[in-house]
């Protein structure tokens, strides 16, 4: 028989899961009604704070894959079949315009039209389009896209692993060679390895391996979660190292608060993913060693800061979009690791937090965020080359399964 603190953790759950449906619906519904572009093809490149379309903006390969994540992951979970054509669309594009078929890999962005215009092979942006097309594939069961997936996995091995010191290197030219500017945006370091680059690349090939169970992938998915183990975390401080050199030396003092918790559940979904149980133990308590730690980023209103820089002590007083949405999840998944219920209620309260300031009632979708005084960062896209349904829908996605398994 439950006891009464379960009968409420059931009730407060079954809010959680109705609200976050509700949520997913609105988020689904906005890109349908405001993101595609009927003239020139796919999707708008970029789209305000307002809701007003800026024209002939660039189209983003980030953007596109994370569409098509976002709507086959949709379609697996409820069948609607109008997420499915938009997966559909999507996924036509991206092998239209994105996918250079002289090189392989994915061009970083097209112009309005779908003409390539940054040519450049981002390893990030690899990634993402096999873990859309491997979601996708789920949802269609369209062969093409699975093999578009393993020979993209294929390529990024072949041209980006690093076989000597293991881990991924940044980025290339069009066709592959070495390039001077490595970034991902203005704001990262131009270093060989990222965290972010290698958390996402773990991402995809947990999300390939279960259309595709291969032994060899199956290593790499544990070599990558042993980097994260032995370099990535910071073994002293639990938080991530967010830049490194090819000898994996440490380039980068900055914490992200929303990348640390987002690497918690995404390193224990790839352990479980391969079935590798000592692992799985290991990343389960370097999990709440990192939620632990993430929690000093906690504002008293539920929301959870961007980043801090310990070398000047200085807190970047900003609670973006994509944060609050991992920590919903990271939060959650450390409750399930050990059943501790204050991170249970931090997943709450952050999901209060973005009820209150985060969702745009009158436009649609989620501000991109607020500054320290409450006011929204107006300047910021509604939609572009980074705001895309991924982190918010995901985040329900994800927790409307875990509920539903509770």
């Amino acid at each position: 028989m439950e006891t009464r603190a379960g009968h409420t953790i059931k009730h407060q759950l079954d809010i959680y899961k109705k609200e976050l449906a509700d949520e997913l619906g609105n988020i689904l519904n906005y890109w349908m009604a405001n993101t595609v572009d009927e003239q020139d093809g796919g999707f708008y490149g970029k789209i305000d704070n307002d809701n007003t379309v800026i024209p002939a903006s660039p189209k983003g390969s980030v953007l596109n894959a994370r569409i098509l994540w976002s709507f086959s992951a949709a379609y697996n979970q409820n069948q609607d079949a109008k997420y499915l054509a938009m997966a559909n669309r999507a996924y036509q594009y991206i092998i239209k315009h994105f996918i250079d078929a002289d090189f392989g890999g994915v061009y970083w962005t097209v112009d309005h039209l779908g003409n390539p215009l940054d040519t450049k092979k981002q390893v990030y942006a690899s990634a993402f389009t096999i873990y859309a097309l491997s979601e996708y594939y789920k949802a269609s069961g369209v062969a093409e896209a699975k093999n578009y997936a393993v020979d993209l996995y294929k390529l990024l091995v072949d041209k980006s692993y690093d076989k000597e010191r293991t881990g991924y290197l940044e980025a290339f030219t069009k066709e592959w060679q070495p390039i001077a500017d490595l970034r991902l945006s203005a704001k990262d370091a131009n270093e060989k390895k990222s965290m972010n680059t290698h958390l996402h690349v773990l991402e995809a090939y947990t999300t390939l391996y279960s259309i595709w169970p291969e032994a060899e992938l199956r290593v790499r998915i544990e070599t990558l979660i042993n980097n994260f183990l032995d370099h990535i975390i910071n073994s002293e401080t639990n938080h991530l190292v967010l830049f490194f050199d090819e000898d994996w030396n440490k380039r980068s003092d900055t914490v992200s608060y929303g990348h640390d918790i987002e690497a918690t559940w995404l390193l224990l979904e790839a352990a479980e993913a391969i079935e590798h149980h000592g692992l799985i133990e290991k990343v389960k308590q370097q999990c709440i060693k990192i939620s632990e730690v993430t929690k000093k980023g906690l504002d008293t209103d539920g929301g959870l800061w961007y980043e801090y820089e310990p070398a000047e002590d200085h807190l970047i007083k900003e609670k973006h979009w994509w944060v609050q949405a991992e920590a919903m999840v990271g939060f959650y998944n450390t409750w399930q690791i050990g059943n501790n219920e204050e991170y249970l209620h931090l997943s709450l309260r952050n999901w209060a937090f973005v009820k209150q300031h985060l969702l745009d009632i009158k436009n649609g979708e989620w501000f991109w965020g607020i500054y320290a005084n409450g006011d929204v960062m107006q300047t910021e896209d509604k939609a572009g080359i980074w705001k895309c349904p991924y982190h918010n829908s995901r985040a329900c996605i994800e927790l409307i399964k875990r509920i539903s398994r509770q």
